[in-house]
């Protein structure tokens, strides 16, 4: 592996976006998206120059004769490490430069008791992270036009801010063991952010294009579900609406999405280390 291995920088975010498109697109499931949008892309263009600013020990470039041929980002938050993103060129997988990337990215979770990350179907991929000390659960996802009868009343839902961040911070720790801390003014800022704040329970959701949920995080399983059925609600009366990373530790999502008319199926893996699949507990793909 004749590569460079060198730290990631805010310049070298627009060719990681172009570069994980065009790595993650034919590992896409039916139903999920390939091809990113304009607005995709810039979002994944404005998570990944957060992550550079607030975790540049985790972020890494791979290089060949001065062009970007694989990058991988990660990050900390309290004693969790997080893989954000990984992909190396297509066409020149095989060859070492994963592993490599890889290896940088887990300097950074040095004094880490904990580690996690959302893989694709990609066998390769989930060589590597079972032999870093990962256990892979497989993730399911819900695809469909959604049955507006069926949506329930929805009580106790707000529309959330910043001042929410330290219950959100709060329901993060008890869910998946880390607060999401400055990520969440990314999350808000791509999202609907929507809460539940009552002595019986709380909770929070993310809610993205097409009602499409972003995170998921509760109390209870019966508050999570209150906050998935409003992103269903969200979804627009003549296009499908997707909920992806479901884990079979959040079977009350399932239950949710086919009450709502939706289909089951599977993709890729949660990747979990020192801990359990959050849960009630939808993550987000890269800031997880």
């Amino acid at each position: 592996m004749d590569a460079l291995i060198r730290p990631m920088t805010p310049a070298d975010v627009p060719e990681a976006e172009r570069l994980s498109d065009e790595a993650f697109t034919p590992m896409a499931e039916p139903g999920m998206s390939t091809s990113r949008t304009p607005t995709q892309q810039a979002e994944w263009s404005q998570r990944a120059a957060h992550l550079v600013g607030t975790d540049p020990g985790g972020c890494w470039v791979a290089e060949r004769d001065g062009a970007m041929v694989g990058f991988a980002t990660s990050f900390r938050r309290d004693l969790t490490w997080f893989l954000a993103t990984y992909a190396v060129q297509p066409d020149l997988q095989g060859q070492g430069l994963g592993r490599a990337l890889l290896d940088a990215a887990l300097t950074h979770a040095r004094g880490c008791l904990r580690g996690m990350l959302s893989s694709s179907r990609d066998p390769k991929a989930f060589r590597r992270y079972r032999l870093a000390g990962f256990t892979l659960h497989p993730q399911m996802f819900l695809v469909g036009r959604v049955d507006r009868t069926a949506i329930p009343v929805l009580e106790h839902v707000r529309d959330g801010n910043e001042s929410d961040f330290a219950l959100l911070d709060s329901l993060d720790r008890r869910c998946r063991d880390a607060a999401h801390g400055p990520d969440h003014a990314v999350l808000l800022a791509q999202n609907r952010l929507v809460v539940v704040d009552r002595p019986s329970g709380s909770g929070y959701a993310y809610i993205g294009e097409h009602g499409k949920p972003a995170v998921v995080c509760a109390s209870s399983r019966k508050v999570a579900g209150l906050l998935l059925w409003e992103a269903v609600a969200s979804a627009p009366p003549d296009g499908d609406l997707t909920i992806p990373h479901i884990t079979a530790a959040n079977e009350w999502a399932i239950d949710v999405g086919l009450a709502a008319g939706l289909a089951v199926h599977t993709a890729g893996y949660l990747a979990v280390r020192g801990m359990k699949p959050p849960a009630p507990y939808l993550h987000h793909g890269a800031l997880l």
